[in-house]
């Protein structure tokens, strides 16, 4: 399996701390973000490849932090160095696909994330289901459902409905950027793509993919961080213990 990583970003929002460094290399605690989350997903022993998905801007930041690690980390610049000319998370998705000729199942994670919780348990759920799967966590604010992608379930957790960032949110499970994609379902990103599905949220993908084929969706065990603004960082600062 491979784990693709969505560090892409410009995380404007955190300026000055990201004007001239990448935000998943920020630390929290005694780890950077990335650290966090490749350590843990690695204690699986199922990944066998982390690819980093970068801009310009930043690549050779990731190049230098893949140096030291124990991991098998490819980091893909993508050629963009700025908000204005960006490609879209499911058009850098696509990009590593095509440059790495990954045929392979995929773990796509947002780099830029910490959780409180292993990913393993998520690994070991879309295993038990044998689909492409999200995780999907309650909100009650309407205003946080219209910014991130908002997903209908039924009572087995199969995904019958899913969009991004909706103006009418249709339910309260909002879907945080943590995907497994089975290997067939790997081979349709281009189709999902040319088949007009956005490009900008990664999440946009699975959108399209759950009207295609059975998608299930994971209740999140515990909580996640989002670090999107300098308040946010230094909560989590304070807040962050670590996974459990």
């Amino acid at each position: 399996m491979k784990c693709l990583i969505l560090a892409a970003g410009y995380a404007t929002r955190l300026y000055p701390l990201t004007e001239n460094f990448p935000k998943p290399l920020l630390t929290v605690g005694e780890k950077t973000i990335l650290d966090w989350l490749v350590d843990d997903i690695d204690s699986a022993g199922l990944v066998d490849e982390y690819i980093l998905i970068s801009n310009h801007k930043f690549a050779h930041h990731f190049h230098s932090w893949a140096k030291d690690k124990s991991q098998r980390i490819t980091v893909l610049d993508d050629g963009t160095d700025s908000n204005d000319n960006r490609l879209g998370a499911v058009k850098d998705i696509l990009y590593a696909i095509d440059t790495l000729g990954l045929d392979d199942e995929m773990l796509v994670i947002a780099g830029d994330n910490v959780l409180d919780f292993s990913l393993t348990r998520f690994i070991d759920y879309a295993k038990s289901k044998n689909t492409s799967c999200i995780m999907r966590y309650y909100e009650d604010s309407e205003k946080k459902l219209q910014k991130c992608g908002v997903v209908k379930v039924d009572g087995n957790d199969l995904v019958i409905d899913m969009e991004e960032k909706p103006k009418e949110p249709k339910s309260n499970w909002c879907c945080p950027p943590f995907y497994y994609y089975t290997k067939a379902d790997t081979k349709l990103v281009r189709t999902g793509i040319d088949s007009g599905c956005g490009v900008d949220a990664p999440g946009s993908y699975i959108a399209w993919l759950c009207t295609q084929t059975n998608v299930h969706a994971m209740e999140m065990p515990g909580k996640r961080y989002d670090i999107g603004n300098l308040e946010s960082y230094e909560r989590v600062q304070q807040e962050y213990k670590g996974v459990c």
